[in-house]
This record gives C-alpha cells, structure tokens and sequence, in this order.
C-alpha cells in the first residue's frame, strides 16, 4: 500500500500515524515543507521517503510531490493529513489523482460549510440551533427579532472559533457589520450548554473502532478572542446519548474510513426545539482529529493506541488492538505567557507531577487557542480533573 502523509512533522505528535502505518508494512511517503534535516528522527524513521516543498499552500509544487511518488512506487491508495487546515486539498489531490479512499472534492463541500452542515444534522435527526446565513444588517435584525439576544456570528468556512463573536445588543451587531471581514458569514441563536466532543475512528461503514469524549468550556471563541486560559478533559464514558446521536452524525455525513471530532451543546437550559437539561445539540463536524494532544490525552485515558487503531482502520478496515477496559480521566490546562498565576510552574510540579503525562510549551501556531504552556495529568475522578485546572489557572 502506497500511502501520503501531507505534512507529517506538524502537528508535532502526527509522525505517530505515520509510524504506525509504517509498522502495518505500509509505504509513507511524506510531503512538508520542513527541510529533512530538520526533521525529528521519529519522523524521519516513520517514512519510507520524504518529499520537500517550497510551501505547502502551493497546489502545484504539492501535486508535483504526489506525481513523483506515483511515479516511483506506482498508484496512491491513500493520501491525507488528518489536518482541518489541509482537508480542501487533500479532497483535491484524491480527485486529481483517482484516490477513492477518501472525499473527493465535492465531498468535502458539506464538510467545511457551516451552514450546510444544517441539512446533514436533520438526516441525522439531530438538533441544531437556527441559522441564518449573514446578507444584510435588515435581515440580521429580522433573525435576532425571531431568536432573540444573544446570538452567535462566525465564518461559514471556517477552521475552530477564529473570528467568532457574541452578539449581546445591537451595538455589538452594528460593530459587527462595521468590522466584518469579506467573507461568507453564519448567524445561530445562542445556546446554553457546555461543548462535548464525539472522537472516533470509523470503519468503512462509519461504525467506531473506539469512542471517546471530552469536554470543553462553553465557548472557545472568548478564549481565542480575549487570551483567556484553556482548560479541557477527556471523560471515562461517553454519554449514552452522545454516542447514538454521534454515530447517526458520522453516518448522515458519510464519514467512513476516518478519525473525526464532532462537536455538540450538552444543554444547560431547556430550549424548545433542542431539547431539556442534559441533551445534545449539534453544533458542527470536523473530519479529521482533535486538535492539539487530544489523541494522545484520549490514549491516557483509555490506556490505548489511538494512532495504531487509526492505521489499522486505514490497513485492514478493523480494529486489531483488544480494549483493556481501563478508562479513566485526562485534564489539560494552559497558560499564557502574559498572565500571572497564583502558583508556580514548580507548584504545579510538585503537586502533579506524579500524575503527569505532558508537559510542555505549545508550538507558536496553536498558542493562540491553546496557550503557551500546558500540563496534562490523568486523573481518577471528574471532580480531581476540575481540581488540578482549578489549581493550574488560578490567577493573582
């Protein structure tokens, strides 16, 4: 099997899936544009050869890497990056080059559209709150009228929580409408509910090879938009709920033959149309893996092998590694630079470090969402998960 791993040292703990495949006797050919000398030697051992471009936003240089590796070692089976960033060409290299293993590039349309999402969800029959996609300031007014204040506006085709904003009052939407970027915009009603992920890595016939669930503050723009401190955990069990309206998710999208990250409102207030206290709401689809170290943080919590289950998925359409049973907690916490916080780093240290399982800074790309440094420990209970982030983020 000839496989394409577009950018295989970034994120920095993505040489794994290249690894595992590896293990699984598979050609990985690498495509980046980190020179190979300055490759980590785990990415370097995880490729069967590596190929350097100039810039990986250059379509033409990045087809011609794909070209050289077909021409060399015959057809591309598979080709992708497991990147958010990357999944518009990934479908476009699959159409060029006849990869059927993956969404081509009409496929992916439903992926990136935040609106279009919409449609999928009610196949599904999931919830999801009410959109409006953004014209003018008129028709904005007639959607706020009928949902009421606060509402939620952010790029259609967008990656995470940049450039999304709360609308409390209608200065906020005339600002808004002032400052708006030139770019197709979405507006949802508000809804009050913490976010829950649903990460699996599905078959070819979208059943999950493993689930897993994290949960997350009630809104990641305001951390984005006003450098706050993100703090997050992985759960021991996925919600009952959360699972069937998940797989019905991944399904109605036809997300087969993938790692995804689906992310949903569990409801803290009743609404009509979405449902009671406790509920999930769809909120949107990511087809690719969490960000930052989530697979590994959900490797601690179930005592497994997220990137072997994923390249076994993409070798034998199976799960080959047994489930141990063993399920517990994964918190992670971050700080930035410019806050001072109650503790020291020598603090956290000395309180955690028995229980830790990362810690380190966060690469200048992610800082942004994910803060400068973090900790991540496992934990027994729900309630020592809070307590170490409380612990963490205090600050003076």
């Amino acid at each position: 099997m000839n496989f394409v791993f577009i950018s295989p040292n970034f994120p920095r703990t993505y040489w794994n899936f290249c690894d595992r495949l590896r293990r699984n006797g598979v050609n990985v050919l690498g495509v980046g544009d980190c020179p190979y000398d300055g490759l980590e030697e785990c990415v370097k051992n995880a490729l069967t050869e590596y190929y350097r471009v100039d810039s990986l936003e250059d379509y033409d240089q990045v087809f011609r890497a794909v070209a050289f590796f077909a021409f060399r070692y015959g057809k591309i089976d598979w080709l992708e990056s497991n990147n958010e960033y990357w999944l518009e060409q990934d479908a476009r290299l699959r159409t060029d080059f006849h990869i059927t293993t993956g969404v081509d590039s009409q496929a992916v349309k439903p992926f990136k559209s935040k609106s279009g999402m919409k449609a999928y969800y009610a196949k599904a029959g999931v919830p999801t709150a009410r959109c409006h996609v953004v014209t003018t300031k008129t028709a904005a007014k007639a959607f706020i009228k009928e949902v009421g204040w606060p509402v939620i506006v952010k790029p259609d085709n967008g990656v995470g929580a940049s450039h999304t904003w709360k609308l409390e009052k209608q200065a906020d939407l005339d600002r808004f409408f002032a400052e708006k970027p030139d770019e197709p915009y979405v507006m949802e009603e508000f809804v009050f509910g913490a976010i829950r992920s649903y990460d699996a890595v599905m078959d070819s016939r979208c059943e999950p090879l493993i689930e897993s669930s994290a949960v997350f503050p009630p809104s990641i723009a305001d951390i984005v938009n006003d450098q706050g401190d993100l703090a997050y955990y992985v759960v021991d069990k996925v919600p009952e709920q959360l699972a069937a309206r998940g797989r019905a998710t991944a399904k109605a999208f036809g997300a087969a033959s993938r790692f995804i990250h689906l992310e949903f409102f569990e409801l803290t207030q009743a609404k009509p149309g979405l449902g009671e206290v406790g509920d999930f709401v769809g909120l949107e689809v990511n087809m690719r893996p969490a960000g930052g170290y989530t697979p590994d943080m959900i490797n601690f919590a179930h005592s497994t092998d997220v990137y072997q289950i994923w390249a076994d998925m993409a070798t034998y359409d199976c799960r080959r590694l047994p489930a141990d049973g063993s399920d517990h907690f994964c918190a992670y916490a971050s700080r930035r630079d410019s806050a001072r916080y109650v503790r020291s780093h020598e603090d956290v240290l000395a309180r955690y470090g028995g229980q830790m399982a990362m810690c380190e800074r966060m690469p200048d790309a992610l800082a942004d969402a994910m803060g400068n440094q973090m900790y991540t420990i496992h934990a027994d209970t729900e309630d020592e998960a809070k307590e170490f982030i409380r612990f963490v983020l205090e600050r003076c």
